[in-house]
């Protein structure tokens, strides 16, 4: 069934690293495409979280939301993903990702190849390969 128009998109963190990526239990998806990707600065920080890159306007941003890794090898992509609301459906694309991305157990992309899938309500994501400690579900509400 598609979403209605008045369903709000959201990540909902399964996993201790993913609520502290989020900087909370959730995030509302506002604009589209919504892009997540690794903050490449953040090697010396010590644990994983989102840094909001405050260096170039929202206009020239790679990701809206960077996750943060501190050893390698990485599971997250300097641009990993993106969410794209296409008018009553939600597409996860692979943004040619070194890793790819889980979507309910299938992989999408990974070896710089990209793919996409469409979204559906209660879609556990899993950016980078089963090891990754960034697990999340897309809610739509």
């Amino acid at each position: 069934m598609p979403p209605s128009r008045a369903a709000r998109a959201t990540l909902v963190a399964l996993t201790p690293e993913g609520k502290v990526a989020l900087g909370g239990a959730e995030v509302g998806i506002s604009t589209f495409p919504f892009r997540i990707g690794r903050d490449s600065r953040g090697r010396a920080r010590p644990a994983p979280r989102t840094l909001r890159d405050r260096r170039k306007p929202a206009s020239q941003r790679s990701n809206d939301l960077y996750l943060e890794e501190t050893t390698e090898p990485f599971q997250v992509s300097r641009q990993h993903l993106q969410i794209q609301h296409n008018g009553t459906r939600y597409v996860l694309v692979d943004r040619e990702s070194t890793c790819g991305t889980i979507v309910e157990g299938t992989v999408i992309g990974g070896q710089h190849h990209g793919g996409a899938v469409d979204l559906s309500d209660g879609d556990v994501i899993i950016v980078g390969t089963a090891k990754s400690p960034y697990v999340f579900k897309f809610r739509l509400r």
